[in-house]
Formats: C-alpha cells, structure tokens, sequence
C-alpha cells in the first residue's frame, strides 16, 4: 500500500526530514518526504503492516525539538518506487509552517566543541539539527537556508557534504557552518577598531576576569558583562547602564556551578540544564561569591547557563560566573543591530565580543521561576517564542491583538493557532515602540496573518491602544485588562469558562473609569461579571503612588486606624500630611482596588520601601522577607454580598501591631501572605457555592509572588476548588495580548 501524511507542528529545521528518512529505510519503505509552507509533506509504501507501523511510530518518535500538532493520512495509487528521497521544498503557497524556538548547544555539540580532534574544535558557531539558532535567524518560511540570515555564508565541501546526508546529524541544519566558511568572532576596542587578537574569546575573558565591561553578541541580541564578584565592575555597570536596583541575571559555566550561587531544587535544575535555558530565580545560597550590588536587598538571584558555543567558551575560560545582563540602557529594548549596538552601548562596555552573523530579530531571555504547581513564567522569549499556542476554540477571522503598555507582548492569530511574540517591554519610548512594530510585521509575514479583527486594551492612552485606532481597513474590539488576563489562564487551559477569576496586579482600567486592581470575576472568554474586589481606597498623587509606596501606606493606614497616623520614618510630617489630604479630598487621588498597591503599602508599613525604581519592587522584597515555613496569618475580612469586598484593614491593623511589638519581620511578612491567601480562598469558595461552580484561576501580575500563589493555590484545593494557573505564559501582562486574543475569538464565533 501508498499512504500520504502531512505533519504539521514544528517540524522544520528541527531534523524532522532525516528522521523520516531513517525510519523508513528501517521499516523497508520508498517514497519521499519535503517540507513545505504548511509543515511536512510525506509519502511512504511497502508492505500494509509496515506502513500501518511507520505511521504510529511518525509522532511518538519525533526528534527532541519537533512539536506535532497533528498527522492527517490517505491511501494513495502504488507507484513501485525502489527507493526513499528527501526532495526539495516548493514555493509559492501561503506560509503556514511552525518556526521552532532558538535551543541551546545539544550535548554532542558540546562535545564535538570540546574535543581537539574535532574538525569544529572551539568553533563558536557549532550546532546540528538538534540544537542553535532558529527563530532569531529566520527572515521567512519554509525554514531553508536562503530565507534566514545565514544565507550570505556559502558552506565549504565539506559542511556541504553534512548538510546533503540524511544519515548527517547535520542534515539540512539550515546554520550549519565552521571555521572555514562560517561566522567568525572579533573583539572590537574602544576606539572601535578590532583587536586584532588571534584568540578574541580569550582576550575578552581575560578583560572581564581583570574587571572590564563587555558587550557580547549573543542569539538574539547583545549582553553586558562583568565578572559577578567584582563589586566595583557591577557597580559601575550599573551606573552606566541607569538602572538602579533591578537584579542583573548571572550566567555560571555549569550546574555546579549555578549550585554554588544558589539553592537548587528539582524544579529549578530541570529548568536550568532543559534545552530553552531559561534564567532561573532561586534563593540566594549563604556565602555566595556574587557582588551584592548584583541584586540589592533581594532573596533571590536570576541564574542561567550557557546556551550557546561561544557562551561556553568564554565561561570555561573565564572560570567564574559573570553578570549576563540585556545590552541596553534601562527601559530600552535589547541591542541587536551591530551598529545600533556600538552607539547605545559604547558608553557602557569598555569591549565589544562581536561576530558577523546577523540577528534578524531580537529576543530577550526568558524568565522562569520553579513551584510547587510548575513553572511559572515571568518572561517568556528566547527557547519558547514563538511556539504556537492552541484557542480553545476557532477563530472566525484573522486577529492582531496589541497587549497591554507595559511587559508588552502581541499576538497573531488565526484559526485555532495563537502566536505570542517575545517580551517586547514596556512602551515608553520610542526604541521599544518600533521594536513592537517590527514584530507585528515579522508575524504576520512569517505566519501568514492578515488581520481583520485588531484587539486592545480599554485604556485609551495606553501606546498600543493608539496603534490599533491607526490601523487602516479593520475592525477594532476593546477588551478590559482583567477579563484578558483572567481569558489567558483559562484559554492556555483549554478551557472556556464558566469559571471564577482572581486577577490581582499593579494598574488596570476598569469599566467604571477607575484603577483595578483586585479583581474577583466569574464568567468566561464571551463575557465575565465583576463579582468581588478587593476596598477601594485613594492612589494620593496618582502615578506617582506607585513610585512611592508610602503614599499607598499612608491612606491604607489612615482607613484601618480610622484616624490620621504619624509618618513612617524618613517622611517629612508636611509631606505626609499633605499626601493624607489627598487622599480624603479625592483631588489628584484616583480610586483603586489594587493589590500591587497594598503590597506597596505593607511593605512601606514594615520599612522595607517606601519608594521604588521598578515595578514591583516593593513586592518582591517583601516576599522575599518572609519565612517560607510559617503558617500564621493575618485574618482578611469581608463586607457585602454583591459585590463581595475582601477589606485589609483588619489585616493591616494586625501586621501594624506586630510591627509595633518589635515581631520580626520575617513573621509579619509571611502572616501578610499567608492572611490575602486565605481571604482570596474563602472568597473564592462563597462564590463557588453561590454560582455552583468548581473551577478558580489565578492571573495578574501580583501572582508572579511564588509564596502568594503556592498558599492561594493549597487553600483552594483545600477548600475543593479545581485551580488553573498560568504555565507557558506569564501571569503578568505578558499574558494579555493571548487572552485579547481568546475573547476574540469567542466573540467572534458568538451569535
């Protein structure tokens, strides 16, 4: 018998072809196999029973970087083929292809990278068909060498040879390359002229170990580096770099390595040696060699390991884990252009360790923190973007949805396929609103999206809400912040509601003109109702609240004291006053139910803050204060039935009196976690029994707070509530772009 089998997924340049290849020739099958705009397109014949066993091994043998979505077969007319052939890709089709995410080094490259006798000896640019770059390479689809930014390279005979051999581990490896025909790597001085050092890789290792700053060409974009003990190199990169507090991300050389920087557990070394290499935050191990302006007054410390050749290189020789941070100033989008780099960030780095491959589009590093529940996404780009995320259900028409202003992502989408971007940042400058509209073209050119249906925010000043009201010749839908973060978690989920959503984060625009913040709802991806929040109290001074917290602290504590308070130490009494008087007046103070603004207040309450220089400081720090075994908590009250008001100052007047009584902050703190998760649980379960429904999720940015979400999590299913919760995208508004997209989708297949 004849079969056809399309395969589609991702399934191209991940050595999809050569396996084929091989399991038909073990099977004793002719025929052939290509890739196309849509995946992969095969043929196979021979005897019935070994056809029937190719086509059930095809999927559940996939190679490590393959993700098949679906293999639809057909009997097709016996041609007496003899042989099996990989044949070329057509073009001409619509693009429909799945791009697969940029991998790290596989293991046999590392060790072909490592051995002298290999002819790719420290080749920094070493890779295969299961491993290196691709999404940051690629210009278009099929995923063949002339469509990624490799093509200006032509392959010496002898990579050549690799590359045409089905048998090769470097079959059809669209970067493969060496010394002789491939990328090469410079160190550029600061006069800009190359080093001339015949060992460039070498030289920088030697510059960082002595204490300079370089800036290194990565896969999807540039770092700054410096050694990670040298107290006055991380200082100074600080200063050039503006950014104050922010904890810098470390690359150590190995697991042993990160082991000796901090705690370890299953969780996190799985994610740490997985082929994405993600940076991994995890407890600060007592006594680590890291310079403590490497993350000022914070528990934790962001880690990764090499995923790249030349990474591995510099990190064996430069012995000792080195500050991996983006190559950027503060707020703008990682440098990725040669030329762009050198003039954004010649005022930092003393030394550029570049190469001449060029990066098509820049891709940050992801972000992941290990739970008790699973990963949890902080930011999700490089070894994840831009794997394609299922819909619940199909999209009527072709959508762009824009996100949100801050931690922004935007998503295309049609049918059942939904495409995050990578982290883009926040939009508050010019750099990183043309790095979103690049990204909107590449998307939509690379996975064939025209959109019809354009979805925003309600926000009307939010940057990307403005972009969506420009485009031409499409239908706009306007999503509420929370209902989208709330549709995210369930539609990642599969799922399409009726559910309750707990959506606490920093700022969103409610549909009553004020600041949500602390959101209880109940619905699903077509419609939600605003059931519960938390009080609304005043933001005296409004945005500037969330730079300083203590502004938060001072209404807060003026509602549960019921009366006015003395200012916390370091506030001018002038000061807090005329704050106070703000908030009872209402002038300059918008109404909010935030719970990122009463973390604010609770840690400005206990000393920890009382102003910030990024968002969630505040929270963070108080997080990390907190003694992760105590089970005491504060109690969280309830005032109405419709809607349901979780009020904190109960709460609040509890924690003020530890404070007061001298208990020590790592008390207070974790009975603060531990008193909003039992509130949010009780809350959740009155709403269940009211609704008869059993499902809650969690989502917003206040839910990136690990002991948050671990004793929210225990307590629902304590209490018999089935939780979902974010796990390939971020709870934060990283998330929002897919769940604009999710209730889109329902709209527009609603009657």
């Amino acid at each position: 018998m004849r079969a056809r089998a399309r395969v589609e997924g991702t399934v191209q340049g991940v050595g999809f072809r050569p396996y084929v290849f091989k399991l038909a020739g073990e099977l004793g099958l002719t025929g052939w196999v290509l890739n196309d705009e849509r995946g992969v397109l095969l043929e196979v014949e021979g005897a019935e029973q070994a056809v029937a066993t190719f086509l059930d091994r095809l999927p559940a043998e996939a190679p490590p970087l393959a993700a098949v979505d679906s293999v639809t077969t057909e009997r097709c007319p016996a041609l007496g083929e003899t042989g099996f052939e990989i044949r070329a890709s057509p073009t001409g089709g619509p693009p429909d292809a799945l791009v697969a995410p940029d991998s790290a080094t596989c293991e046999d490259c590392l060790r072909e990278l490592f051995d002298p006798a290999d002819r790719r000896h420290r080749y920094p640019f070493i890779n295969c068909t299961n491993c290196g770059p691709r999404f940051t390479i690629v210009r278009g689809v099929p995923y063949d060498r002339p469509l990624t930014t490799m093509a200006g390279f032509e392959m010496c005979a002898r990579c050549r040879a690799e590359y045409e051999d089905p048998a090769d581990r470097r079959f059809h490896a669209q970067p493969n390359a060496c010394a002789d025909c491939g990328p090469s790597v410079r160190l550029i001085g600061m006069d800009g002229e190359a080093d001339g050092d015949a060992n460039p890789i070498a030289a920088a290792a030697g510059a960082l170990v002595a204490g300079a700053i370089v800036a290194i060409k990565g896969l999807g974009g540039y770092h700054l580096a410096c050694s990670a003990a040298d107290e006055r190199a991380v200082a100074t990169l600080r200063e050039r770099k503006r950014r104050e507090d922010r904890p810098l991300a470390l690359m150590a050389a190995d697991l042993d390595a990160a082991r000796s920087l901090v705690e370890l557990g299953a969780g996190e070394e799985e994610l740490l040696v997985g082929r994405r290499c993600p940076i991994v935050i995890a407890r600060r191990r007592p006594g680590a060699r890291v310079a403590e302006s490497v993350a000022p007054r914070t528990a934790d410390l962001g880690v990764m390991l090499p995923y790249t050749p030349l990474h591995h290189l510099l990190l064996e020789v430069c012995g000792a884990p080195l500050v991996m941070t983006s190559g950027n100033l503060s707020d703008e989008p990682i440098a990725h252009d040669d030329e762009d780099a050198q003039k954004r960030l010649g005022a930092i780095a003393d030394l550029f360790l570049v190469h001449d491959r060029p990066i098509h589009i820049r891709t940050d590093d992801s972000v992941i923190r290990a739970t008790a529940g699973g990963p949890l996404v902080i930011r999700r780009a490089r070894g994840y973007v831009p794997g394609a995320i299922k819909l619940p259900l199909e999209s009527a028409r072709p959508l762009l949805a824009v996100g949100a202003e801050l931690k922004n992502t935007f998503c295309v989408a049609k049918g059942r396929r939904a495409w995050v971007s990578h982290h883009i940042g926040d939009l508050e400058n010019w750099e990183t609103l043309e790095s979103f509209r690049s990204g909107i073209e590449h998307f939509e050119r690379v996975f064939d999206v025209r959109p019809e249906v354009v979805v925003h925010d309600l926000h009307p000043e939010y940057l990307s809400t403005t972009h969506a009201l420009e485009l031409e010749g499409v239908e706009t839908l306007g999503v509420q912040h929370h209902h989208a973060h709330f549709a995210a978690c369930l539609a990642e989920h599969g799922e399409q509601g009726p559910a309750i959503g707990v959506v606490f984060d920093g700022t969103g625009y409610g549909e009553d003109g004020t600041v949500w913040g602390g959101e209880l709802l109940v619905g699903g991806l077509a419609h939600v109702e605003r059931v519960g929040m938390l009080a609304p109290v005043r933001m005296p001074g409004g945005e500037r609240a969330i730079r300083e917290p203590w502004r938060m602290a001072c209404v807060w504590l003026e509602a549960a004291l019921g009366e006015p308070v003395s200012p916390l130490p370091g506030i001018e009494a002038d000061r807090w006053e005329q704050v106070a008087a703000l908030g009872r007046s209402g002038v300059a103070s918008p109404i909010t139910t935030s719970a990122g603004r009463l973390f604010d207040a609770a840690a400005a309450i206990l000393g920890l803050r009382t102003e910030v220089s990024y968002e969630g400081q505040a929270a963070a720090e108080l997080e990390g204060a907190a003694d992760l075994g105590e089970r005491s908590s504060y109690e969280l009250e309830f005032v109405g039935d419709d809607p349901l008001v979780l009020d904190p100052r109960s709460l609040l007047r509890e924690l003020v009196a530890d404070r007061d009584s001298g208990t020590d902050l790592a008390l207070t703190a974790a009975r603060f976690h531990n008193g909003l998760a039992a509130g949010i649980a009780s809350a959740c379960a009155r709403l269940a029994e009211a609704g008869g429904l059993d499902t809650v999720a969690l989502s917003g940015g206040v839910f990136q707070n690990r002991l948050l979400l671990e004793r929210t999590s225990e307590q629902l299913v304590g209490a018999g509530l089935r939780v979902l919760r974010p796990v390939r995208l971020p709870p934060n508004d990283g998330g929002i772009s897919y769940g604009q997209a999710a209730i889109a989708a329902a709209s527009l297949s609603t009657p």
